[in-house]
């Protein structure tokens, strides 16, 4: 399973910190994500996203010790 860590804005739309999910792909995932919490779903295209610490494509597989990461925008000063 992939778990999922949620950051911010995400954690408190998503309404939990992580979770374990099975998408085969990052694109099936964000589908299923933005399907199941459309109020994540607004702001996850502007979100980054990392699999196991990295930008990818939506194609990237998922699977077993993969982490996701869901970072909103961040403001800074």
């Amino acid at each position: 399973m992939t778990r999922v860590r949620y950051f911010a804005a995400a954690e408190e739309l998503a309404g939990v910190a992580s979770e374990q999910r099975h998408e085969p792909t990052l694109g099936a995932l964000r589908e299923a994500l933005t399907r199941e919490r459309p109020g994540l779903g607004g702001i996850l295209p502007r979100c980054a996203v990392l699999v196991d610490g990295a930008r990818v494509d939506d194609d990237a597989p998922l699977g077993d010790d993969v982490l996701v990461d869901v970072l909103p925008p961040f403001a800074g000063g």
